[in-house]
């Protein structure tokens, strides 16, 4: 691999193979981050949708709903519980 002298075959072979190995760790992490986001917004989405239903069912016993529309569920599914909280707040302060 390495056709150096002062280097022996089988040390050449294992820095190739700790190479490989940084290599194949720095590419995994590359993969999983994504996977992770993606993991994490999906479970906001599912966190907030279950909350606005169940704001828009308590809530249509006191004349209090959300439109779910595709704003409210992008802002529900991506910040999930601290997003229905600000739908909340805004419907109450500005309508």
């Amino acid at each position: 691999m390495f056709n150096l002298p002062w280097l022996n075959s089988d040390v050449s072979v294992v820095i190739a193979f700790f190479f490989g190995i940084i290599l194949i760790f720095l590419i995994g992490r590359l993969f999983l981050l994504p996977i992770k986001l993606i993991i994490h917004l999906i479970y906001n989405a599912i966190i907030g949708g279950i909350m606005l239903w169940v704001v828009n069912f308590f809530g249509a016993y006191f004349s209090f709903t959300i439109a779910i529309n595709p704003i409210t569920a992008l802002v529900a599914g991506i910040l999930g519980i601290p997003g229905v909280i600000l739908l909340i707040l805004i419907k109450i302060f500005v309508a």
